[in-house]
C-alpha cells in the first residue's frame, strides 16, 4: 500500500510517499519546503502569505516527491491530506489538490487530523506499541494524551492559554532573535546562564497536568523591559526561560503519570517543540529515573511533515476506516480527542 500525503497546515509545504512496509523503508520520499524567507521580515507566520506560498510551491514539490519515490503517480493507492486544524487558507490548498488527485486518478482520499499525524509519528519512526503517554506540543497545542490504540485518545491535560511553542516564538521575537524563534532561542540558550533569572511555573500546585504559559511569557517580557539587553543578557534570559519550560514539562509529566488511568511504560514527545534537544534531554533523564521508555521522533518528523499524515492514513485504512467524501470541509479547529471511536 502506497499513500501520497499532503501537509499544508501552517508554513511548511510538504508532500511524501509512504508505504506500509518494514520500518526502514516506510518513507519512500519526503519533500518539505519551509517558508522562512516569506515570513522572516514579519517575525511570524502571515496566514495569507502562507496560503499563497503553498499554492505556488505545491505542484513542483509533488512532482519532486513522486520522482524521488521512483513510481508513477497512478501507482499510489490513496491520497492523504491534512484537513485541519491549521491556518484555513493553507489547509484549503492541500485539500483542493487532494480532491483533484482523487477524482482524476480515481483513488480514495483520507482527510487526516494534523494532531493525529503527530500523535502517531512514533509508530512510523519507532514502531511504538500501544499504549503510550503522549506529550504533544504543536502550534497552539500543548497537551498530555493517553494513546490507548488507534483513535482511542484520553486527554489528561492541556494548555489553558498559550502553548509552549508559541511562547518560545514570542520570547525569541522580544529578544530580536532570528525567525523561526524556537530554534534560534535554543541556540542562544546554549551560551546563557540558566540560573541568572528566576521565572514562575504557573499551575505547579494543581493536581491535573494542565499547562499555562501566559504568566511565564509576561514575566520574561517584564524582565526584558527592566534590563539592558546585551548579547550575554539575551542568552541568559533564553537559557533561564528554556530551563523553566523544562522544569514545567518534568513536573507536569510526574502529574500525568499519577493522573493516568493505566500504568505508563513509554512516553512519546511529538510536535515542533520535541525538536528541542535540551527539553528532550530533560524528559529523557526523568523517564530513565522512572524506568519509562522515552521515544522522540527524528528531527525531520517533529516539525510539520507529510510523512506523518501518510502514516496516519495507513493506520486508518488498517483499522477499517472509510475514505472521506468529496464534500469534506476543512476544519480550522479539530480537537484530537473528538476523533476517539
Amino acid at each position: 500500500m502506497m499513500i501520497l500525503a499532503i501537509e499544508t497546515s501552517c508554513d511548511e509545504t510538504s508532500i511524501a510517499v509512504v508505504q506500509d512496509k518494514i520500518i526502514d523503508d516506510r518513507i519512500l520520499s519526503l519533500v518539505t519546503r519551509s517558508q522562512i524567507n516569506e515570513h522572516q521580515a514579519y517575525g511570524g507566520v502571515v496566514p495569507e502569505l502562507a496560503a499563497r506560498a503553498h499554492l505556488s510551491n505545491i505542484e513542483p514539490i509533488m512532482d519532486q516527491a513522486i520522482s524521488l519515490a521512483g513510481i508513477p503517480l497512478n501507482a499510489i493507492d490513496a491520497i492523504a491530506v491534512t484537513a485541519g486544524p491549521g491556518l484555513i487558507g493553507g489547509v484549503l490548498v492541500g485539500v483542493m489538490l487532494a480532491k483533484s488527485l482523487s477524482l482524476s486518478l480515481n483513488k480514495p482520499m483520507y482527510a487526516i487530523n494534523h494532531l493525529e499525524g503527530h500523535a502517531l509519528t512514533a509508530r512510523l519512526s519507532h514502531n511504538a506499541s500501544y499504549p503510550y503517554l503522549l506529550l504533544l506540543t504543536s502550534g497552539g497545542h500543548c497537551m498530555f494524551v493517553e494513546v490507548l490504540g488507534f483513535r482511542q485518545y484520553v486527554l489528561l491535560g492541556q494548555t489553558l492559554d498559550d502553548a509552549a511553542g508559541e511562547c518560545f516564538d514570542k520570547i525569541a521575537k522580544l529578544l530580536n532573535f532570528n525567525f523561526p524563534g524556537g530554534p534560534a532561542l535554543e541556540q542562544k540558550a546554549i551560551h546563557g546562564d540558566s540560573k541568572r533569572f528566576i521565572f514562575p511555573k504557573p499551575l505547579e500546585h494543581t493536581l491535573q497536568p494542565n499547562f499555562s504559559f501566559s504568566g511565564l511569557k509576561t514575566a520574561v517580557k517584564q524582565t526584558i523591559e527592566k534590563n539592558i539587553i546585551d548579547e550575554q543578557t539575551a542568552c541568559d534570559i533564553a537559557a533561564s526561560f528554556q530551563y523553566t519550560v523544562g522544569e514545567i514539562f518534568k513536573e507536569r509529566l510526574l502529574k500525568a503519570l499519577k493522573y493516568s488511568h493505566h500504568k505508563v511504560e513509554r512516553l512519546v514527545m511529538a510536535g515542533g517543540v520535541a525538536a528541542n534537544q535540551y527539553l528532550r534531554g530533560q524528559l529523557h533523564s526523568l523517564c530513565a529515573e522512572k524506568a519509562i521508555e522515552a521515544i522522540f521522533p527524528p528531527m525531520n518528523l517533529c516539525t510539520d511533515n507529510a510523512a506523518m499524515i501518510g502514516w496516519a492514513a495507513i493506520e486508518a485504512i488498517n483499522n477499517g476506516m472509510l475514505p472521506s467524501t468529496d464534500d469534506f470541509q476543512p476544519k480550522p479547529r479539530w480537537p484530537l480527542e473528538h476523533l476517539s471511536l
